[in-house]
């Protein structure tokens, strides 16, 4: 990965394994567990995201299989009883499904999983239609970026434009994604700005500022 703000066409997998509308309960179990993902995009014949099935939809199955409907009824959302009947992924699917663009920042991306309780998000087109799949584990490949890397766009995006005149030197140094900033700066505001954005780059773990003033 370069530099800047990274995006969700970054890190997506675009291999991805979807079913149809009327694909069966058992088949949509296989394709889980044959590819190890916890939910599957549901796709028109064009290629349109129009739902998600994920393992919380087909739980109610198993979870009502012994159970009096009545009493569940009373405790659970009538969804639910309705899934735990449900065949295919057109009776089974979540909808609309939760989508994300490919241009969208990785930001952006966990913001939408955080607020709306999913671990994968189907990444689609303008039209809608399946371009990949970004999940959580996608998210924090950022994290795997060598520390040299972190270290040089610290210099160049923030330290560099920051203190383009320090009294002494600013050193930057990286170690396992923790970044320590020291050196003498002639403007103090300055130092609390720096921390944010070094923050900010994708792939630091903390800030360790020992950055003093003139």
């Amino acid at each position: 990965m370069n530099g800047g703000s990274h995006r969700v066409s970054d890190v997506m997998t675009r291999a991805v394994v979807a079913v149809g509308r009327k694909a069966l309960f058992k088949d949509i179990v296989e394709r889980m567990e044959q590819w190890e993902v916890s939910a599957l995009p549901v796709l028109e014949g064009d290629g349109r995201v129009v739902g998600v099935v994920s393992e919380a939809d087909l739980l109610p199955k198993e979870e009502f299989r012994d159970s009096d409907p009545d009493r569940f009824t009373q405790m659970r959302r009538l969804s639910d009883l309705a899934k735990a009947g449900a065949a295919t992924a057109e009776e089974l699917m979540s909808t609309p499904a939760v989508t994300v663009h490919a241009d969208a920042t990785l930001a952006e991306a966990a913001r939408i999983m955080a607020l709306r309780h999913v671990k994968r998000l189907p990444v689609v087109n303008a039209e809608g239609v399946l371009d990949g799949v970004v999940s959580r584990g996608d998210l924090l490949k950022v994290f795997l970026r060598p520390d040299n890397d972190l270290a040089d766009e610290i210099r160049r995006e923030v330290v560099d434009r920051l203190f383009p005149a320090p009294v002494e030197p600013v050193h930057v140094m990286v170690t396992d994604g923790v970044a320590t900033l020291t050196g003498r700066v002639q403007d103090a505001t300055r130092i609390p700005l720096a921390v944010r954005l070094v923050r900010g780059v994708e792939g630091v773990v903390s800030v360790d500022c020992r950055l003093t003033y003139e």
